[in-house]
């Protein structure tokens, strides 16, 4: 979808509009949100972050899924000068420039080039940010990518607020960020919150592994230890994820951190392990892509399984087998030209699976 495509939706008569998932567990599945609902979300973000009309917004990601919507709309709400550039895996390759469509106000010229960088060690307001600068929202492999070129580099430093979503933030890629001038933001959300509600920052003194719940929204978990979401603003539904998560206290506000999918729990002999804490028990000592996925067993029921790409069986295997205990450690090994990714760069779990099994 275009941004005139999307900008056309978004003024027809029609009170929704229609989104898809990401596919990460699945099949992207499309679904209709109510307009009304994405405005409360933007207002919501452009509130906490202390966004004000004229601030500049970078568009980067794709207009299909909800990220990138929500981009536009909190230009929208907020009349921030949105700059657009055709998704990548370098957004500040070039020299992006303000392309604002008719609905959305245009508050200058200039480029990313020419505006002011990002103001060094002021510490956020209790809402969230002292306002103000640059708006940008990329995925992961956007930020790290861009951290790679000087160049590129240096543009994204001229961001005032930096909000990293759509997939795991891991230890390297935090480290790269902690002489970011501006402030930095994992974010937690999904298609059905329209975006994030939940936000923790990545860099600076109150750098954090936990997230905390944007006003509006509260949280729980529930038997088997998965996150419940509540916010009637941007649902009706109250939502039960499949993240398995841990709270500060039972207060519905209360900070949280992820741990992990209940889908990406590998029951191996009777002792469950999480793929996502294997992985990052890996990356520091692995250069090469790779992925862990489960494969059943007639002895265990399952075992831990490992994609890997550009590199040998023999050399993953010794490596696993110095850093990981025996019971995380791969049974089974398989070379791939390319990891299985969503349009998103999410890894595709599904697909990973049905891989190995195959």
């Amino acid at each position: 979808m275009t941004k005139e495509e999307f900008i056309k939706e978004w003024n027809s008569p029609s009170p929704y509009v229609r989104v898809k998932t990401s596919g990460s567990t699945g099949a992207p599945k499309e679904m209709l949100v109510e307009k009304r609902r994405m405005l409360a979300s933007a207002r919501m973000t452009c509130d906490f972050l202390g966004l004000q009309p004229g601030d500049t917004a970078l568009l980067c990601m794709s207009l299909d899924y909800i990220a990138g919507k929500m981009m536009v709309v909190r230009a929208l709400e907020r009349g921030l000068r949105l700059v657009s550039v055709e998704p990548s895996g370098h957004p500040l390759s070039s020299r992006p420039t303000p392309q604002a469509p008719t609905p959305i106000p245009s508050r200058g010229e200039g480029s990313f080039d020419t505006l002011s960088p990002a103001k060094t060690n002021q510490a956020p307001l209790p809402s969230g940010g002292d306002g103000g600068g640059l708006f940008a929202a990329m995925v992961p492999m956007q930020v790290w990518n861009t951290l790679q070129v000087p160049e590129e580099r240096e543009r994204l430093w001229k961001v005032r607020h930096l909000l990293i979503g759509g997939g795991a933030i891991n230890e390297q890629l935090a480290e790269a960020l902690q002489d970011f001038p501006g402030n930095a933001w994992s974010s937690y959300g999904m298609t059905e919150t329209l975006s994030h509600i939940a936000l923790r920052r990545l860099n600076g003194p109150d750098r954090s592994e936990w997230y905390t719940p944007l006003p509006g929204v509260s949280v729980s978990l529930n038997e088997e230890g998965c996150l419940v979401i509540r916010a009637p603003h941007l649902c009706d539904e109250t939502l039960v994820t499949h993240d398995l998560a841990e709270m500060q206290s039972s207060q519905p506000d209360s900070p949280f951190r992820i741990l992990g999918r209940r889908d990406n729990v590998i029951c191996s002999g009777g002792i469950k392990i999480q793929m996502e804490a294997v992985e990052e028990k890996l990356r520091p000592h692995l250069s090469f892509p790779f992925m862990i996925t489960k494969r059943p067993d007639p002895k265990f029921g399952e075992v831990v399984a490992m994609l890997i790409e550009g590199a040998t069986i023999e050399h993953c295997r010794a490596i696993c087998q110095c850093v990981l205990p025996k019971y995380e450690q791969p049974k089974f090994f398989l070379v791939v030209d390319r990891l299985p990714l969503t349009e998103t760069g999410k890894p595709a779990r599904a697909i990973a699976q049905q891989m190995v099994v195959g």
